[in-house]
C-alpha cells in the first residue's frame, strides 16, 4: 500500500471507530460523522500545506481532535438529545391517533350498546389518558430541546423519561390494536373498527422502534 493509502486509512480508521461507538438517529449521526471526517481532512490538508508529510499531517489531525474515547461522550450527548426529540416527535404525531381511534369506535357504535361496554369504557378512559399525557410530555420535550435549549440546559434524565413515555404510549397503542381487532369481529360495523385498529397498529410501530432506540441512547455515557 502506498503512503497516501496509509494516510487515508488513518483518518478512516478513526472515523470507523467513532461510527461504531455512537448511537442515535441515522441521519443525524451520518451528518455528524461526515462533519468530523471533513474536519479531519481539512486539518490534515492545512498541515500538509505547511510542508508536513501527509501521514504525519493525518496523525497530527487525529491527535488534535482527541481520541475516540475522548470525543464519544460529547458526540453521544448530541445524538441522545436528537433521539429524544425524534421519539418525542413520533409520540406527538401519533398519540392523537390513539384518541381518534376511540372516537372512531364510538362513532361505529353510535346508537348501539357495546358488546363489552365496561371493558371498552375503561380502555377508552385509560388509554386516551395515556395518549394525552404522552403527547403533552412530547410537546414539552420538543420545546425543552429546541428553542429553550439555548437559554437553559437540557435536563440530564429527560431522554430516559421520553424513552419510557414513548414505550408506554406504544404499549397503549398495541392494546388498542388488540381491542379493536377483538371488537371488530363482534360487530356489524367492523370496517371502521378495523381501520381504527390498523391506525393504532401503525402508530405503535412508529413509536415503539424510536422509543427502543431512545432507551438505548439514554443508557450510554455522555458529558
Amino acid at each position: 500500500m502506498n503512503a497516501t493509502g496509509r494516510q487515508t486509512d488513518l483518518i478512516e480508521d478513526y472515523v470507523a471507530a467513532l461510527t461504531a461507538a455512537l448511537h442515535g438517529p441515522a441521519r443525524v449521526k451520518a451528518r455528524m460523522i461526515e462533519e468530523i471526517r471533513d474536519g479531519l481532512a481539512d486539518t490534515a490538508a492545512a498541515h500538509t500545506g505547511e510542508g508536513m508529510p501527509y501521514h504525519r499531517a493525518a496523525h497530527q489531525a487525529v491527535q488534535e481532535f482527541g481520541t475516540v474515547e475522548e470525543l464519544v461522550p460529547s458526540c453521544q450527548q448530541e445524538l441522545t438529545i436528537a433521539q429524544a426529540r425524534h421519539t418525542a416527535r413520533a409520540v406527538a404525531l401519533t398519540a392523537p391517533f390513539l384518541i381518534a381511534c376511540w372516537y372512531l369506535a364510538q362513532a361505529a357504535d353510535h346508537g348501539h350498546a357495546w358488546l363489552l361496554p365496561r371493558t371498552a369504557q375503561l380502555l377508552a378512559v385509560h388509554l386516551t389518558g395515556v395518549a394525552t399525557v404522552a403527547a403533552l410530555l412530547a410537546a414539552a420535550t420538543l420545546a425543552a430541546t429546541g428553542a429553550l435549549a439555548r437559554r437553559m440546559p437540557t435536563p440530564h434524565r429527560l431522554p430516559l423519561v421520553v424513552a419510557w413515555a414513548g414505550t408506554t404510549a406504544s404499549a397503549a397503542m398495541a392494546v388498542t390494536t388488540l381491542a379493536f381487532a377483538t371488537v371488530s369481529a363482534l360487530t356489524t360495523n367492523w370496517p371502521l373498527l378495523a381501520f381504527a385498529g390498523t391506525l393504532a397498529a401503525a402508530s405503535h410501530a412508529a413509536v415503539a422502534a424510536s422509543a427502543r432506540a431512545c432507551r438505548r441512547c439514554s443508557r450510554l455515557p455522555t458529558t
